[in-house]
């Protein structure tokens, strides 16, 4: 069954699957899991529904749960730092999940910390490149790749300081690590005209170089616990973090975000696109569950309230970056449909 993504939420298919279960399941994104939660509790609080349970599995790994089926022993909504990709469409149609709503709910920055207890980073997305990346540009000059030789931050411009280049990240499951790849590495690989001119020629040799991330101890995969990594970055002042800004925001008084390009992450920044590494966030509905599970429909449509997620919603207290009015409004019929029968 091919999997169809609507721009609509569509109402369920009609189910005789009797209820086993009265509790919303969410799995999913490290960087969405704080907003959800948020808007868990309040809808457990101020409505006769459960709260949802929740759990932090990473993008990739919640929509590996998420197209494992449909029924009651599988998860009813996916969080997502990323947009679903073309391989898990077809494993959710494998496996009979095949009417899935996506829901886009807002932005996030990816930022690149250090502990408040030294000098803020500023640093280009070349130099993030040049500082992560498995294979980099010959330093010779010649149109070639060669094994990542650089080990301080000072090997890659010396400008910058003479500390060892450490950098605690998400793992390849995660939708931040994703987004990192294409938003930070990318934008500082093709800043290399012979390398952009690969992306013509071979599309796939291109994204091979541009977003594989160094394995010599240089980039250390810390899990999807992003508060864990302010904890060791609060430890350890000479090491780097890459995480969402809504954690930065949240441990203000303990890191701060490294400037890039030029721009510092702030909301602002972020929300009128200046700041160059943003992505959006969405959740995925399974479409199916919705008549099976109590509470979906009204749990999606306080999640996508103006209280919410609008621009004085309660989820920008929390770091989330809303959409525009212009946005919004292309989601009204969503909402609509999700509001309580």
């Amino acid at each position: 069954m091919k999997l169809r993504i609507s721009a609509v939420v569509l109402l369920a298919l009609a189910t005789s699957a009797a209820q086993a279960r009265d509790q919303i399941n969410i799995v999913g994104s490290s960087t969405v899991y704080p907003f959800a939660t948020v808007v868990a509790e309040k809808f457990g609080k101020s409505t006769a529904f459960k709260t949802p349970k929740i759990e932090s599995t990473g993008s990739g790994g919640g929509l590996k749960l998420f197209c494992a089926g449909v029924g009651v022993s599988t998860p009813d909504i996916t969080n997502s730092s990323r947009k679903i990709k073309s391989r898990e469409v077809e494993t959710c149609g494998k496996n009979g999940v095949g009417d899935v709503t996506e829901a886009k709910i807002g932005y996030d920055g990816i930022v690149l910390a250090n502990s408040k207890a030294v000098a803020p980073m500023e640093l280009t997305r070349r130099e993030i490149f040049l500082a992560l990346a498995r294979e980099v540009p010959n330093p010779s000059g010649t149109e070639s790749f060669v094994a990542n030789p650089y080990t301080t931050w000072k090997d890659v411009n010396p400008a910058l300081p003479d500390t060892k280049i450490e950098v605690l990240g998400p793992p390849p499951t995660s939708g931040t690590r994703d987004a990192f790849a294409e938003l930070a590495l990318e934008g500082g690989c093709k800043t290399f005209p012979w390398i952009k001119a690969m992306k013509k020629k071979d599309k796939k040799m291109y994204k091979s170089y541009c977003h594989s991330v160094r394995e010599d101890g240089h980039y250390i995969e810390a899990g999807e616990n992003d508060n864990l990594i302010v904890q060791k970055l609060t430890a350890n002042p000479s090491a780097l973090g890459v995480f969402g800004f809504s954690f930065l925001d949240q441990n203000s008084d303990k890191v701060q975000g490294s400037i890039i390009d030029g721009v510092e992450p702030t909301f602002e920044a972020i929300s009128d696109g200046s700041y160059p590494v943003s992505r959006p966030l969405y959740f995925y509905i399974k479409n199916a569950h919705l008549d099976a599970i109590p509470g979906i429909r009204e749990f999606v449509a306080e999640f996508m309230s103006d209280k919410a997620s609008g621009a004085d919603g309660y989820l920008s207290e929390k770091g989330m970056i809303p959409m525009s009015a212009e946005e919004r409004g292309d989601l009204v019929p969503q909402v609509t449909l999700f509001t309580p029968l």
